[in-house]
């Protein structure tokens, strides 16, 4: 009895490291890439066409494809305050989901964390979001790392989630 709270204590704190190391590696390479381009772009320059996409440094005020332009400021508290659900739900996740964390859906919550919070840090420290991945190959907006975190990290959630029960209805 005593050595599955151990072992349960034990996964919870590594899966709490995972999680932590994930958010904090992905915002410090959210952090380094907006300040590269912002340090070595014009804003509104684009560099080289790369064949699927281009850099080019865009200042958003709103969130994608234009909506909610000039929000920055409410985007942002509503980026922070679903950061901290995200904390609140992974903290929570075992009797939420049904079962601990696995790495996937560790991984993928702190991507989504991260994201968020790198984005939110723009908003609030500059007022717009410095995007610079432009896709050459369809009209989609400029994004950034930030970005990438928040949408592979929703996609890797479902994934991880689905991974999990599919195995855990195959053990029933």
């Amino acid at each position: 009895m005593t050595t599955d709270i151990v072992t349960s204590k034990n996964s919870k704190m590594r899966a709490a490291a995972l999680f932590t190391v994930v958010v904090l590696v992905w915002l410090v390479l959210d952090r380094l890439t907006k300040a590269y381009f912002e340090g070595a772009y014009e804003l509104g320059q684009a560099g080289a066409n790369c064949g699927l996409f281009r850099f080019t440094l865009v200042h958003n005020t709103g969130a994608a494809w234009g909506m909610f332009g000039d929000s920055t400021f409410a985007l942002g508290i509503t980026s922070s305050i679903t950061c901290v659900l995200i904390v609140l739900v992974f903290a929570f996740w075992e009797k939420l989901a049904g079962h601990a964390p696995s790495a996937l859906e560790t991984i993928a919550l702190a991507m989504v964390c991260s994201g968020g919070l790198g984005n939110a840090i723009d908003r609030f420290s500059q007022l717009y979001v410095v995007d610079f991945i432009d896709l050459t190959f369809i009209d989609f907006p400029v994004f950034n790392v930030a970005d990438i975190g928040v949408t592979c990290g929703f996609v890797l959630l479902v994934i991880g989630y689905l991974l999990v029960t599919r195995k855990e209805d195959a053990h029933v």
